[in-house]
C-alpha cells in the first residue's frame, strides 16, 4: 500500500511539472551580406563589368550558380540548430538585383519555405541593394519603402550609396516595423569616411523616430552592415544604443551585439582584428514584452565550413575572392541573427518551440 502511494505521489509530482514547463514559440529574425551577389549579365547603367565572364573576376554561370548555392545552404541553416527550420526573417545585402535574390528563394533548398521578398532597386554606383526575405506562414508585409542617403564628397559631388528599407507589417499577428541598412565603407580610412556613417544613422533615427510618433508602443529592428561598431559614435550618440538590459526604456534602442562585442566576437576580419559591423538592434519593448514576441538571445553564425582553413586568411570569414584570386568561398561576412520567443498557445503553428 505504501509503495503504491508513493508512486501516486511520485506521478502527481511529475504531472505537475510536466504542466507548469513552459513551451515558447520562436522566431528567428537574420542578416547576411552575402558579398557581391551578381549575375553574370553586363548591365550598362552599374559597374558591374568585373562580374562578367569576360571581366577581370572571370564570373561565370558555374560560378554564380555554385555562390547563389552556397548563400542558400547557410540561410537554411541559420538558428536550425534550436528552431529545426531557416529563418522566418532574413535581411540580405550586397545583391545585384531582384533576379539574384529570387534565384535565392527558388533553389530547391527554400523554395518549399515559400519566402517573399521585398526590394528596391538603389542608386548605388557598384548596383548593389539590400532585399528583405520572408516566410509568408510566419509575417504578412503591410507597407515598404526606400529611403534615400544623401550624401556628398568633397568635390561637391553627389556620392551614390544604398538606400534604406523599410517594411512594416505582421509577425504572428504582431505589429513590427524592421530597417534593412548597408551603411557606407570605410574606403578611404575609417575617419575620412566616418561623416557618411553618421549621415546614415541619422537617416536611420529619424525614420525610427517617425514611426515612434505615429505610435511609441510600437515595435522596430533594425538590422544591417553598418561599416560601424556597437561602439562607435554613429550607435552610441547619434543612435543611442545601449547594451545592458537594465538600462534600456521600452522605446529606446537595445544593442545585444555590444554583449557579443566586449567578447571579443566578430562577423568580419581586417588586419587580423574581428570587427562586429553586422548587426540587429531594436527598440526596448522587446525586452519587456510579456503575452507578445520578446528578446531570447543573440549570435553570429559561424560553423567550421564558413571559415577559411589555410593560407593568409586562416580562420577568416571564406570568401569567394581572395586576394584578387576565385577562392570558392561563401562571404566575407558571417551572418548574425536574433531570436525572438513568445509563449506558445496549446497548438501552436509554424515555428520553433524550445523549452524554457
Amino acid at each position: 500500500m505504501k509503495i503504491r502511494c508513493i508512486l501516486l505521489l511520485l506521478f502527481s509530482v511529475c504531472n505537475t511539472l510536466a504542466q507548469s514547463e513552459k513551451r515558447f514559440k520562436i522566431r528567428t529574425v537574420a542578416f547576411y551580406n552575402v558579398e557581391n551577389l551578381f549575375d553574370t549579365v553586363n548591365d550598362t547603367l552599374i559597374f558591374d563589368d568585373d562580374r562578367t565572364p569576360e571581366g577581370k573576376d572571370h564570373w561565370t554561370v558555374e560560378r554564380y550558380e555554385k555562390k547563389v548555392g552556397d548563400i542558400v545552404r547557410v540561410l537554411s541553416e541559420i538558428g536550425s540548430n534550436v528552431t529545426n527550420t531557416s529563418p522566418d526573417i532574413i535581411g540580405i545585402c550586397e545583391v545585384e538585383n531582384r533576379k539574384v535574390v529570387e534565384d535565392l528563394i527558388n533553389h530547391p533548398t527554400l523554395q518549399q519555405k515559400d519566402y517573399g521578398i521585398v526590394h528596391f532597386d538603389s542608386p548605388d554606383e557598384r548596383g548593389i541593394d539590400v532585399a528583405l526575405l520572408y516566410k509568408k506562414s510566419a509575417f504578412l508585409p503591410i507597407s515598404f519603402e526606400s529611403h534615400r542617403l544623401l550624401l556628398i564628397d568633397d568635390e561637391e559631388e553627389r556620392n551614390y550609396t544604398r538606400d534604406q528599407l523599410v517594411v512594416s507589417g505582421l509577425l504572428d499577428n504582431e505589429n513590427i516595423h524592421l530597417i534593412v541598412n548597408h551603411w557606407p565603407s570605410r574606403s578611404g580610412g575609417e575617419a575620412r569616411s566616418k561623416p557618411n556613417r553618421m549621415a546614415a544613422a541619422k537617416l536611420n533615427k529619424r525614420i525610427i523616430d517617425s514611426i515612434q510618433r505615429l505610435d511609441a508602443s510600437v515595435k522596430i529592428i533594425s538590422m544591417g552592415d553598418f561599416n560601424d561598431g556597437p561602439k562607435d559614435d554613429s550607435f552610441t550618440k547619434i543612435l543611442g544604443t545601449k547594451g545592458k538590459r537594465e538600462k534600456v526604456m521600452e522605446n529606446e534602442l537595445f544593442n545585444p551585439m555590444e554583449k557579443l562585442h566586449r567578447k571579443g566576437i566578430g562577423s568580419l576580419a581586417y588586419r587580423d582584428k574581428w570587427n562586429l559591423f553586422d548587426q540587429i538592434y531594436f527598440t526596448g519593448n522587446f525586452l519587456h514584452s510579456k503575452d507578445e514576441y520578446r528578446f531570447w538571445k543573440a549570435g553570429v553564425y559561424n560553423p567550421k565550413y564558413l571559415i577559411t582553413k589555410k593560407g593568409q586568411y586562416k580562420g577568416y570569414p571564406f570568401r569567394t575572392y581572395a586576394g584578387g584570386s576565385y577562392a570558392g568561398g561563401y562571404s566575407d561576412h558571417f551572418p548574425v541573427y536574433v531570436y525572438l520567443i513568445r509563449e506558445a498557445a496549446a497548438d501552436p503553428s509554424q515555428g520553433g518551440e524550445p523549452k524554457r
